[in-house]
């Protein structure tokens, strides 16, 4: 019996209520993992049998090519999707513009660096803080999960994505300074919630690039778990070369290398961001 394929198959029948989630993975720091969980996260929701559709909202587009896509050769990318909805404020986004990918039940709106010039495409714009949201929203109709992989940086693309989200995900490496940063992140957060985005929170704090050899990963772990209490995912992602290898093969990790230790630590988040939606009301 396909179980997956049931799920998937509940998901789309028009007759099931149904809402799904909007996750941005976001922390303005760069080199913090950030990439990697959101391809990691999306594909493991996916094998769980949800569709889930993977948002590359960042220029470098690392999260395309990251799956196996390369971003120089899409015409239909999320630069492309704004520059439509600003032409036109009844476009949507058609069943047939994500693409699939190589994982199943796991969909993509790739990036390309044209998505660079986003702030000066919508310096003079009103509303430019919700158009992510009104491509997006129809979507939650479609997508059990949609995961946001945002820029390393706190522009106009983020705090898009910070308006269209129910919830974040921050990666925080375990280094020096690890800190650092993050009061400017939940200022924002703080400033959207306010003004935009009213239900926005942080669902979980993910320790990434974890060296249980080091004393140093130990005293980062119980400084941000002290700063941001159960905010904090108890699964930490150990430094693993499979992770660091698995995107040169344009796959996550956890298809990668499934019986790797940083395949395993991401399918214990996965059900931890599992877990902590099934407690949430609407």
């Amino acid at each position: 019996m396909n179980l997956a394929g049931n799920r998937v198959a509940v998901w789309n029948n028009p007759s099931v209520q149904k809402h799904g989630w909007v996750l941005a993975v976001v922390n303005q720091k760069g080199g913090v993992g950030k990439t990697t969980t959101a391809i990691n996260l999306s594909a493991g929701l996916a094998l769980a049998g949800d569709l889930t559709l993977l948002v590359d909202a960042d220029p470098q587009a690392n999260a395309t090519s990251g799956l196996g896509i390369d971003p120089r050769d899409q015409p239909r990318d999320l630069f492309t999707l704004i520059q439509n909805r600003l032409a036109n404020p009844q476009f949507q986004v058609s069943e047939d513009i994500p693409l699939e990918t190589r994982s199943p039940n796991l969909h993509l709106l790739p990036a390309s660096i044209d998505l660079a010039g986003t702030d000066l495409l919508l310096a003079s714009q009103i509303a430019r803080e919700s158009i992510l949201r009104h491509l997006l929203n129809p979507l939650r109709e479609r997508y059990r999960w949609i995961i946001i992989d945002t820029p390393p940086s706190l522009g106009i693309l983020t705090i898009n994505a910070l308006t269209v989200a129910d919830g974040l995900i921050v990666p925080v490496q375990c280094e020096y300074y690890a800190l650092e940063g993050l009061t400017q992140l939940l200022q924002t957060v703080d400033l959207v919630r306010q003004h935009l985005n009213p239900r926005l929170e942080i669902w979980k704090v993910v320790l990434t690039m974890y060296d249980a050899r080091t004393r140093l990963a130990e005293q980062v772990e119980s400084e941000v778990r002290k700063f941001f209490g159960a905010k904090v995912a108890q699964v930490v992602i150990p430094r693993n070369v499979r992770i660091s290898e698995s995107p040169s093969f344009g796959q996550p990790v956890i298809e990668y290398d499934p019986r790797s230790r940083g395949a395993q630590a991401y399918h214990e988040l996965v059900q931890e961001v599992k877990n902590y939606a099934a407690s949430c009301t609407r």
